[in-house]
């Protein structure tokens, strides 16, 4: 009868030989010390330094994964898994793996993803460095915890468990470093049950650069949380922008009295007023477009705000909207060579006619974005269609194979 494996405990390998070893030996231990049923599975990304071999004799299992990346290794690992959990860290010393008990706890009571917080456990001198520590981790978590919300002080912690069904129900597909960030995001809004552990982290010991470079990847890391957030990066922000330029126009044209003198009015708060409206509608229109890309690259989310968003762009409304907005702003300019007709073309007061012309070229403005946002989308889902990115079931699974000796 074959023994069901509670844990695959997983590891990332690209020529970890100095440090392997090691981190096999706390994990084999790990398991026999807690008598847990389980594995240790190395996904070697094309060492060429005798990591195979070394995980090989060690007893581990190795399956090969020949697409380069953090994000590659991992997916075919969690594939190849045959725990119906999994502990996951780099192997290069860093982190414990004799301390996976909490984790595997907080499994077994329910939880789906478990995260380990360094700077809750305990960050040992050299093992991070000073721009990481106060800078990179906080911000990043910062960002992370404003967009997502969720009880995460420590969005990008290497070392963390999870239900290995729950994490492939996911759809991950990034195959970079971004694999941890798309990771949390995407199971915070899944609604995952999820929660951290305090860990320690400890100095690398493969006494070479890690591959981690600290701008480029940091950039990556916040470049991917706001593909995820465009709600907060563009649509809320130019949804504010568009109502105070709404705001300012309404107190332009109200009669009432009092506003004279303790509110700007006048051609001049106009022009404000149509900045803020056509830049506050651009930004909106941004928003939609980085929900549709994000579609059409393959990383939906469950939200179900933005499903009804998607649905809008692909219908008319958009291009109505438009329309309606252009064919206003047209009829309201349309009033000044109707005015200058009465004045029998002579000179006109430039304190009325901006007043019409203002509103009347912020509407057509408006309208021409949409429409041209429209297009826009429309070419995109063009591009998406003829790369097979719309059609269903067009995530292809990272390739790997079993490693023996």
């Amino acid at each position: 009868m074959t023994t069901e494996i509670e844990l695959t405990i997983l590891m990332p390998c690209l020529n970890e030989a100095r440090t392997l070893a090691k981190c096999i030996q706390q994990a084999k231990a790990f398991l026999l010390e807690h008598g847990v049923s389980g594995e240790v599975l190395i996904a070697d990304n094309g060492s060429t330094d005798g990591s195979v071999g070394i995980a090989l004799n060690l007893g581990a299992r190795v399956i090969g994964v020949e697409q380069r990346g953090y994000g590659a290794a991992l997916q075919a690992g969690i594939s190849a898994a045959r725990g119906r959990y999994i502990a996951m860290a780099d192997s290069d010393c860093s982190y414990n793996f004799g301390g996976l008990a909490p984790f595997l706890e907080a499994l077994r009571r329910g939880q789906q993803l478990v995260v380990g917080n360094r700077f809750k456990g305990g960050i040992e001198p050299g093992a991070m460095p000073l721009l990481h520590r106060y800078l990179g981790n906080p911000v990043l978590s910062f960002v992370g915890r404003r967009f997502f919300g969720g009880p995460l002080s420590d969005f990008h912690c290497g070392l963390r468990a999870f239900d290995r069904q729950a994490v492939l129900d996911l759809g991950l597909i990034t195959p970079g470093m971004e694999f941890a960030s798309e990771m949390i995001v995407k199971a915070l809004q899944s609604g995952l049950r999820i929660s951290e552990v305090p860990t320690t982290l400890a100095p690398d010991e493969r006494g070479r650069p890690p591959h981690l470079n600290t701008w480029r990847d940091g950039w990556r890391h916040l470049r991917f949380l706001f593909l995820f957030a465009p709600r907060w990066l563009f649509l809320y922000p130019g949804a504010l922008l568009l109502l105070l330029g709404i705001l300012q126009f309404s107190a332009a044209f109200a009669p009432v009295g009092w506003i004279d003198g303790a509110w700007p009015r006048g051609v001049h708060a106009e022009l404000f007023a149509a900045a803020a409206c056509v830049i506050g509608w651009q930004t909106m229109l941004l928003a939609l477009g980085v929900i549709y890309a994000r579609h059409g690259a393959g990383l939906e989310t469950n939200s179900r705000s933005e499903r009804l968003i998607l649905r809008w762009i692909q219908g008319a409304s958009l291009v109505l909207g438009g329309v309606l907005m252009l064919f206003a702003g047209l009829l309201i300019c349309i009033e000044l060579p109707i005015e200058w007709q009465r004045a029998g073309f002579g000179p006109l007061d430039p304190q009325k006619t901006m007043q019409i012309l203002i509103p009347g070229i912020a509407l057509t403005i408006g309208g021409a974005q949409a429409l041209l946002a429209k297009l826009y989308l429309a070419t995109l889902r063009s591009a998406f269609e003829s790369s097979g990115r719309l059609r269903r079931n067009e995530q292809k699974a990272i390739g790997w194979r079993e490693l023996e000796l």
